[in-house]
């Protein structure tokens, strides 16, 4: 479980980034936080990650308050996915997503297994791909090796900056049902940012429209639709479906 309380962000020399955020995700839910660039969804996500520390607020994972445990420890216990992936270019596909648990000093002979099982799941099978770079993959085949990578410690949680903003519409439709079976199958608790109101509606029980760093309007997509709080939502609503 996520739990969000009062978050605040200011950056020296601004207003507020994010004023007062708070949302609960529950065990296995997926939540988006939707809005136009710059609504400060990122900033979000980046506090429950920690790359961005809150400027006051708190922030649980699991239980666990952020501000007790150190960064380091925070983040491992934490899957995060961004935009085209991240991948590291000289580094091939299993040593990309075996990365962390090289870190940690897990056992080599788990580690292998583990990313075989894994490229079985997003059905990039380990004897042809293994040993290929990211350049070498396509923009959808990178962003499942993204997803791989997150999944590989087996964290609870997943943060997904933008994970399928880059990709062309056939391809982001393919990745949006392989993501939702195989959440089917992991049972993560996730939040994902997305400026895309339609995508948000397809991948996400509990969507939170932000608007000028606050959260305007939370529910699910019925609630939503069928009763927007306010002119801003109703717009966003109109110039998205």
């Amino acid at each position: 479980m996520i739990k969000v309380s009062q978050v605040s962000k200011i950056f020296p020399h601004s207003n507020y980034a994010v004023r007062e955020v708070s949302f609960s995700v529950q065990s296995g839910q997926i939540a988006a936080l939707v809005g136009k660039s710059g609504c400060g969804k990122t900033t979000t996500l980046k506090m429950i990650n920690r790359l961005i520390e809150p400027s006051s607020g708190e922030i649980w994972v699991g239980g666990k308050k952020a501000s007790e445990l150190d960064v380091i420890s925070w983040r491992r216990r934490i899957g995060y996915v961004i935009q085209k992936a991240g991948l590291l270019p000289h580094l091939t596909i299993e040593e990309n997503i075996s990365l962390l648990s090289k870190v940690l000093a897990k056992d080599k002979n788990w580690i292998k297994k583990r990313v075989q099982q894994l490229m079985h799941t997003i059905q990039l099978p380990y004897e042809d791909y293994a040993d290929r770079y990211p350049l070498q993959l396509s923009g959808g085949q990178q962003q499942r090796v993204g997803i791989a990578r997150a999944l590989m410690e087996n964290p609870d949680v997943i943060l997904m900056d933008e994970p399928f903003g880059a990709l062309d519409p056939m391809t982001k439709a393919d990745l949006h049902q392989e993501f939702l079976d195989l959440n089917q199958k992991f049972n993560k608790t996730i939040v994902i940012v997305t400026h895309d109101l339609r995508e948000a509606f397809k991948l996400a029980s509990h969507i939170m429209i932000m608007n000028e760093g606050v959260i305007v309007q939370q529910g699910s997509e019925k609630q939503i639709k069928s009763q927007p709080v306010n002119e801003f939502v109703q717009k966003f609503l109109k110039g998205h479906l």
